[in-house]
């Protein structure tokens, strides 16, 4: 698959406008990525500007800490879906997982999980990697295999890091191979973009889709 065709070009900044939406769905047109990611309350918008285009729009679930309650997560989903979001990236519950409470973890990510594929959309959850050690990556990654999520996805882009090679590498090693990965987070040039595809990811996630595809 192309880079281009890999790339969800993101804009989840706090104070992103209306023009930087229509902005970023109209590269996202022109370039040809796969989706736009932006923030729940511009999924009609994103979907309005892309019009009859293939572009997706992909919104995210208890964003950027994923410290919410299951029920608001999972009503959150149904109204982006409702929206016109193609898939949800949702946010594990952090706190719960580095608390030793695996069960409200596993409890939250299942309950999207399923709000979401029973409207036949893709799920990804979002782990965060710069919080987990080796051993916690390779159960997160086994709690999202044991839900079906469609996705995992390395980084919010808010945390105290973002996408690594290694930690790529050790996700696609830890998840079933209809499981793919995301990889989001610190992604500004085509070189590290394409290592990351090597080492594992299937999704990129960028605001620097543009920057990405213009380097030679």
């Amino acid at each position: 698959m192309s880079l281009a065709l890999s790339i969800e070009h993101t804009n989840l900044k706090p104070d992103c406008t209306a023009e930087d939406v229509i902005n970023l769905c109209n590269e996202a047109v022109e370039h040809g990525f796969y989706a736009v990611c932006v923030s729940p309350y511009f999924v009609q918008l994103a979907k309005k500007t892309i019009k009859k285009n293939d572009v997706k729009v992909v919104t995210v679930v208890g964003f950027p800490f994923g410290y919410n309650t299951v029920s608001s997560k999972v009503e959150e989903t149904k109204k982006a879906i409702t929206a016109g979001a193609h898939e949800v990236d949702m946010v594990m519950n952090i706190a719960a997982f580095k608390s030793g409470d695996i069960a409200s973890v596993q409890n939250d990510i299942q309950a999207v999980v399923t709000a979401c594929h029973l409207q036949n959309r893709l799920v990804k959850v979002i782990i965060e990697i710069c919080y987990l050690n080796e051993d916690e990556i390779k159960l997160a990654c086994k709690l999202c295999a044991d839900c079906e999520a469609n996705f995992v996805k390395t980084s919010t882009g808010y945390g105290t890091g973002g996408a690594t090679i290694e930690a790529v590498q050790l996700m696609r090693k830890n998840l079933p191979v209809k499981i793919k990965i995301k990889a989001a987070g610190g992604i500004r040039d085509k070189a590290f973009a394409l290592a990351l595809m090597d080492a594992g990811a299937d999704r990129i996630g960028s605001s620097y889709g543009v920057n990405l595809v213009s380097e030679v």
